[in-house]
């Protein structure tokens, strides 16, 4: 068995591959894709597509946009190929010494985890543009880019050998790595000695030399996290676009997409500086410290971790306290995103319903398949996530007396895992690094919240800094509705239902059109001057159109639970508590 491993990565080594990516008419928003694989001799060989891009916990079916799929041999032969399953290509190859392939993939989804190709530019993520021959994925290859007529700029990760001729080591490192092709603007600044890029597409209000100069703050901010930055090259893909957000991590590059018109607003320029720091930071918490589960992908169907709450809540929560640390936000701002935040998660129906780790584990199936009911039945693990980072960095600076935090934790895993043991980790080794640091059994804290969903006690934890987390909302005795409305063509429509509302417990449905309230016709508007006009405990006649069905609902009015956290100091600070939260907050003694 030993033998037939060695013999297969032998014939791994010594074949030879390379792609070729066009784009002849970009206005038809297909991109040409050629393979060339030498020296495999077999009788077939499969080209297989993923089905997923990995940052992006969903099966995209990226099969879905390929068309024209052929095969021929060196000579331009002909090959028999057919399709075995849904994103597999069998070329039967008979032992030819050279096989070349060709198809065509549509690209029409601007998004930072799809393929996009106009008139105006070209956007190539991996997983949805080139296909592995099964047993290659270990095969070094070059990419060549033919750039459409009057195009001159290849922004990408790889690594350059000339022009628009790349090399990857294998296709773990071509699928990660996305390519920005087009005539965009490409800016640089320097972080601790490394070279970054920043290839800007679709215009913008932006300042590109402030904007150099806060995005190198923000970058060296993040480094000094883990303390080391384990790139020499890094590039920044920014798409502009009139509206939209978001962004997608990759081993030395990331794609981020923002409104080109957010730079012109402090609370939009910090919240794209939050979204470099968050993309940035991954460079560490993701594609090297990782989840076990998270690599070597298998790009065939999910893989699944409980850990989504580390790779993407625990960034969240780095991110905007890096731009806090950067000094773009003033701490008093930074403690209402934390609030915020915490207020977010206490207003989640869902966070009573599915814990933290099982938002992780059925991201595949639920987080980017949200509908009317998600509210109700989940809780973000971004979100949560980030809130749980805040909840163990206060235990550390408690147990610690301030000497450790969050950050310490980081780095130990970091060089446990990824430096020394070189593989990812699991919710159990994860614990014990938090336990490491901290100095204490965390056991009680894994099993409420992060496997269970019990609500902390905020106060008991920020205390820690000096702080206690008060809701603005406790004394407020009025009534609550629980539905959201939208006016469409004149029509009041119920859009969704808070579990446990008083609209949930009336049985108002989603798509229920609201016609008329204890026997008055209503526009969108009248509702909140209803609730206004009622006591918790009154009912409401509310007269509904069901699916062409008049319906008449007795509504309870039921209090309004909705939470409005925001910090205050505690009674006479210790000096131990203000060193806390200097440290936290980055605030320098005078």
């Amino acid at each position: 068995m030993a033998f037939l491993c060695l013999g297969n990565v032998a014939a791994t080594l010594a074949a030879e591959l390379q792609y070729t990516l066009s784009m002849p008419e970009p206005h038809t928003h297909y991109f040409k894709v050629e393979a060339d694989l030498s020296g495999a001799n077999k009788k077939y060989i499969d080209f297989t597509m993923p089905v997923w891009a990995p940052g992006s916990y969903l099966v995209r079916e990226f099969a879905k946009n390929v068309e024209n799929f052929e095969a021929t041999d060196k000579s331009g032969k002909s090959l028999r190929a057919e399709k075995i399953d849904k994103n597999t290509w069998r070329v039967y190859s008979n032992k030819a010494d050279a096989v070349h392939v060709s198809y065509d993939v549509y690209a029409f989804e601007i998004s930072v985890r799809t393929s996009f190709l106009d008139a105006s530019h070209g956007y190539a993520n991996g997983t949805s543009t080139f296909m592995y021959p099964e047993g290659y994925e270990k095969t070094a290859g070059t990419l060549v880019v033919k750039p459409y007529q009057g195009w001159d700029k290849v922004s990408t990760g790889l690594k350059s050998t000339g022009k628009f001729t790349y090399t990857f080591p294998n296709y773990d490192i071509l699928a990660d790595s996305p390519l920005e092709i087009g005539n965009h603007p490409v800016y640089e600044f320097t972080t601790n000695g490394v070279k970054h890029e920043v290839a800007m597409y679709g215009g913008g209000n932006y300042d590109p030399e402030r904007l150099m100069a806060d995005m190198q703050k923000v970058t060296e901010e993040a480094g000094k996290v883990i303390g080391e930055l384990p790139v020499d090259r890094y590039v920044f893909i920014v798409h502009n676009l009139d509206h939209g957000g978001g962004g997608l991590e990759h081993l030395n590059s990331t794609t981020l997409e923002t409104s080109r018109w957010n730079y012109g607003t402090e609370a939009g320029y910090n919240g794209f500086l939050s979204l470099v720091a968050h993309e940035y930071f991954h460079l560490w918490n993701v594609k090297r410290l990782r989840p076990l589960a998270l690599g070597p992908f298998d790009y065939n169907q999910e893989n699944y971790t409980d850990m989504l709450w580390v790779s993407e809540g625990i960034t969240s929560y780095y991110d905007d306290l890096i731009v806090r640390r950067a000094g773009f936000i003033t701490p008093q701002r930074y403690l209402d995103i934390v609030a915020s935040s915490i207020s977010n998660v206490e207003n989640t129906p869902g966070n009573k319903v599915q814990t933290v780790a099982e938002s992780s584990y059925d991201a595949w199936i639920k987080y980017y398949r949200r509908n009317e009911n998600s509210n109700n039945a989940e809780v973000s693990y971004y979100t949560k996530g980030g809130v749980m980072g805040h909840l163990l960095n206060m235990d550390i600076m408690r147990s610690t007396k301030g000497e450790k935090s969050l950050d310490d934790v980081m780095r130990y895993m970091y060089n446990r895992y990824y430096k020394q043991l070189k593989r990812g980790y699991t919710q159990a080794e994860f614990q014990e690094g938090v336990e490491k640091i901290a100095g204490h059994s965390m056991d009680d804290f894994f099993r409420d919240y992060v496997n269970g969903t019990k609500t902390p006690d905020y106060s008991a934890y920020f205390n820690a800094a000096g702080l206690k987390l008060v809701n603005e909302n406790a004394d407020r005795n009025v009534p609550g509705w629980g539905a959201a409305t939208a006016a469409s063509d004149g029509k009041v429509l119920v859009r969704a239902v808070n579990r446990g509302s008083s609209a949930w417990e009336g049985g108002l449905n989603v798509n229920d059109e609201i016609i008329a309230i204890n026997g008055y016709r209503i526009d969108n508007n009248d509702l909140s001057r209803i609730l206004s006009e009622h006591n918790i405990g009154d009912k409401l006649e509310v007269l509904v159109a069901r699916d062409g069905k008049l319906v008449t609902l007795q509504v309870p009015l039921l209090k309004d639970k909705t939470i409005r956290y925001h910090f205050e100091e505690v009674a006479s600070p210790t000096a131990l508590q203000q060193e806390i939260f200097n440290k936290w907050l980055y605030i320098k003694n005078s």
